[in-house]
């Protein structure tokens, strides 16, 4: 039985109850639906809506039925209640009676669900931290047995500077650090309790409304009833956090699929995270790192779906906010499911420390090197670079690398040109003299890994 009935004489038809209900997805929302009832029960005694004796036997009622969620949530599924609320409450009056339907006083469920919502996102996102710092710990240790192997860096996707693959590492770790932050910034903002707010004017009981979120472990209680039951802030700063961190999962996967292609050949992904194909028996499809990168539309569609539907609503709820919970679910469940694909690639992936370094070489990655060492001999840094680029120019016709070039045939483009330009060109010099903070240099290199693992060891675990 739906819980507003009284007012109609016609019962809903069929066709609108299954466009109405939410129950399919909301049974997510049935641990919290319920914690927040005990909490409730207790906030009736505190006005005599209820006795000491009839809380108890409420709670106790909850409790049970609590335990019975968690034991088979699937449940919840085979009822035809409108939304979790009702299914709740249909239990409870199955167990207690009557006294079951005074649980409701002074309650609606616009007040009710954001609750609900916001204890479920409280819950949700501490699981969301620990994948993060899962894949956090796997690109820490992935850097520091791989801090010898140099690769070529890229801008537009042509060989730049020489890195290192422990850097390339290290450079997803600081992403996903910020991504941690930004999760826990949203739990500070969404840590108010909204109970008590009722249908959009307050409740018309003199309950304590701070007591009330302390006991559901809310730092406080919001401040106005009318944007409480009609604020969503945190479904999209959850839906924002989400597509930021799937983009950085989806620059980590394309990164690897160009990394493992035939082309480039520096890393190896094991079997346990690719698939073949059923026409050409040679191939091995970097499925999961595709899937990473395609999964990312929907989270960002989620986020993009959500602020059009709030974005001409008036206050305070209507129903079009029942849409918030399905792309928040999805969207949280497919970032969830990312993270561990990526911490799992990582685990077995093989780097190809020769092909690598050989690719490094190429390119003309050390040209920046050879402009640096003009510089130093006193030449202005624009002629220096004019003067690298005809290097660079030479060297191509020449089917030569910089460092292949003779010393009479660089003097030919700058006579302050020595002997000591090889040493510079090289790829370890190239790497050592970047050795200010953030650098590629085998040192910075080695304080990030120390540092990331302190980081880990004090706040990811």
């Amino acid at each position: 039985m739906a819980l507003w009935g009284g007012r109609f004489s016609q019962a809903a038809d069929q066709r609108f109850k299954q466009f109405n209900d939410s129950l399919r997805f909301d049974y997510r929302l049935a641990e919290q639906d319920i914690i927040g009832s005990i909490a409730w029960s207790k906030a009736l005694v505190s006005v005599h809506v209820l006795s000491e004796q009839e809380q108890q036997t409420l709670e106790q009622a909850l409790n049970e039925l609590l335990a019975s969620v968690r034991h088979d949530p699937a449940q919840i599924l085979q009822n035809d209640a409108e939304d979790i609320h009702s299914w709740v409450e249909q239990q409870l009056i199955g167990k207690v009676g009557d006294l079951g339907k005074k649980l409701h006083t002074g309650r609606s469920r616009n007040d009710q669900v954001a609750t609900d919502l916001k204890l479920w996102c409280k819950t949700e996102i501490p699981y969301l931290v620990i994948a993060i710092n899962h894949l956090r710990q796997m690109l820490v240790d992935t850097a520091e047995k791989h801090q010898s192997a140099v690769m070529p860096g890229y801008t537009h996707l042509q060989r730049a500077q020489p890195i290192t693959f422990a850097h390339w590492c290290l450079a997803y770790y600081e992403m996903l650090t910020r991504d941690v932050s930004r999760l826990n910034d949203t739990l500070n903002r969404l840590d108010v309790s909204p109970l008590g707010c009722g249908a959009l004017a307050g409740t018309s009981y003199p309950i304590d409304r701070q007591q009330l979120a302390s006991w559901l472990d809310f730092s406080s209680a919001t401040n106005n009833s009318l944007d409480a039951v009609s604020d969503r802030d945190y479904v999209m700063e959850l839906l924002s956090d989400a597509s930021i961190g799937m983009m950085h999962l989806s620059r980590f996967a394309e990164d690897l699929i160009i990394f493992n292609s035939g082309e480039a050949g520096f890393v190896e992904l094991s079997d346990r995270v690719t698939s073949g194909s059923s026409l050409m028996p040679q191939k091995k499809n970097p499925d999961s790192l595709e899937l990473i990168r395609g999964k990312v539309g929907r989270v960002v569609g989620a986020l993009t779906g959500a602020l059009v539907t709030f974005k001409g609503l008036p206050l305070a709820y209507n129903k079009d906010m029942q849409e918030d919970k399905e792309p928040l679910f999805d969207a949280l469940d497919t970032w969830h499911a990312c993270l561990d694909m990526a911490t799992l690639v990582l685990e077995d992936i093989k780097i190809n420390d020769t092909k690598c370094q050989e690719s490094a070489k190429q390119g003309y990655a050390n040209a920046t090197e050879l402009a640096d060492y003009l510089v130093a001999k006193g030449i202005p840094f624009r002629e220096a670079h004019h003067i690298v680029g005809e290097v660079v120019v030479y060297a191509i016709a020449k089917q030569k690398a910089l460092e292949e070039l003779t010393l009479a045939e660089l003097k030919t483009f700058s006579p302050t040109i020595d002997e000591d330009v090889y040493v510079i060109l090289s790829l370890e010099s190239c790497l050592a003299k970047r050795s200010a903070k953030g650098g590629v240099a085998p040192s910075q290199v080695k304080s990030a890994i120390i540092k990331a693992k302190q980081d880990l060891s004090k706040n990811g675990r």
